[in-house]
């Protein structure tokens, strides 16, 4: 494998984190809607969040297994790291 190719899978990897975060943070927000706000928004907004994810992913696809892989291994490990941050700030 190239330096090249592992640059380009180290981006999908670093891409999938900040999906992951902002699909969170989005999410965070989302829940809040739902609790406070107006569900017709909160219905919106969370179609919206899971069709640009997978919209995202769809796209990785396109670009090979490798990228995906990376890219979808970012969203997951997107998770844990913002549980810990919203851990601390709640």
């Amino acid at each position: 494998m190239t330096p090249i190719a592992i640059a380009r899978l180290a981006a999908f990897g670093l891409a999938g984190l900040v999906l992951g975060g902002a699909s969170l943070a989005v999410l965070r927000w989302n829940v809040a809607q739902y609790l406070h706000g107006g569900p017709s928004r909160a219905v919106a907004a969370h179609l919206a969040r899971l069709a640009v994810v997978a919209g995202v992913l769809v796209w990785a696809a396109r670009q090979g297994a490798g990228p995906l892989l990376c890219m979808a291994g970012g969203v997951v490990i997107a998770r844990p790291i913002a549980v810990r941050i919203v851990g601390r700030t709640a």
